[in-house]
């Protein structure tokens, strides 16, 4: 989310001193080492790379300083930023953030639009305050969310509208033509971190509330249903214009040669990608054949 932020700057007319990111971590089945995408484009382009293990980091304050930055933009960071800090910069820090604030506030405001159900969403810079997401705001840029949006699909839009929101605030910025303006008093909403429980579908939804809750937590941290004693990740789901069998119970799977049907709270919902578990995705009527039998009900 952050990288398309990042080119913008080293493109644009302002100067990057250093980039701020998190540690090298352990990712994929095998655990190898990886530097963030940030850091490895920094280190390409010969920026100067800090990776405190936190903001509160002693000695982390004492580098910033150093550096003596005018402005400091934070993308998806992911971490509250110590009082300590706030006053380094003269221009103050200024966060990307991917909604329409006061709307969706915290840490997984994509997620939480698509499972909501919204029309619309956007991207906000905003000044950072002591508090959850609520500084006075800067700009903003609209984005529809289409009918088949997953929060992967959004979110790279916005990552790249939300570059030139960037820009153009900082720009604004630097060229003393921009005022902050507080956010409303109405309409906050909280966005909580989406976790794993939140990704198992609850397939007594309407099929509606179903394909929310698929497309809101692809591709992280994936839907998934059990399948007797299996986890079984699932994909998008179709919505048919015909609306596929009748009369299913919810999480009742009825498979054809070339579909796999599954019953929800209203009409059924046509699976599309599944992934059995130590599997990679596949067709679900390809995963269907494969059983050879019964496949049971999923819950």
């Amino acid at each position: 989310m952050a990288l398309p932020s990042l080119e913008a700057l080293l493109d644009s007319r302002h100067e990057v001193v250093a980039v701020v990111t998190r540690p090298d971590s352990a990712r994929g089945r095998g655990r190898s080492v990886e530097r963030s995408a940030v850091a490895v484009l920094a280190g390409v382009r010969g920026i100067p790379v800090l990776t405190p293990m936190s903001p509160s980091e002693p000695g982390f304050a004492d580098d910033l300083r150093a550096l003596k930055p005018d402005c400091c933009p934070v993308v998806a960071y992911g971490a509250l930023l110590p009082a300590s800090l706030l006053s380094i910069p003269r221009l103050g820090w200024v966060n990307l953030h991917f909604s329409l604030l006061p709307a969706w506030r915290g840490a997984a405001p994509v997620q939480r639009a698509v499972l909501h159900g919204d029309d619309i969403t956007g991207a906000t810079t905003f000044v950072i305050g002591p508090g959850l997401d609520d500084g006075p705001v800067l700009g903003t840029v609209t984005e529809v969310i289409r009918r088949a949006d997953t929060s992967g699909d959004l979110l790279d839009r916005l990552a790249d509208s939300g570059a030139g929101l960037l820009i153009a605030t900082l720009d604004a910025l630097e060229d003393q033509v921009i005022e902050a303006k507080p956010q409303p008093a109405e309409g906050v909403s909280l966005a909580s971190k989406i976790g794993v429980d939140d990704a198992r579908i609850r397939w007594n939804e309407p099929l509606v509330g179903v394909d929310r809750r698929i497309r809101a937590v692809t591709p992280a941290p994936g839907a998934w249903t059990m399948l007797g004693e299996e986890r079984l990740g699932v994909g998008p789901v179709g919505l048919s214009p015909d609306g596929g069998p009748e009369g299913l119970a919810p999480g009742q799977v009825v498979a054809t040669k070339s579909q796999v049907w599954v019953g929800t709270g209203s009409r059924a919902a046509l699976l599309g990608q599944v992934r059995p578990a130590g599997k990679r995705d596949m067709l679900a009527a390809d995963w269907a054949r494969g059983l050879r039998g019964e496949i049971g009900r999923m819950g």
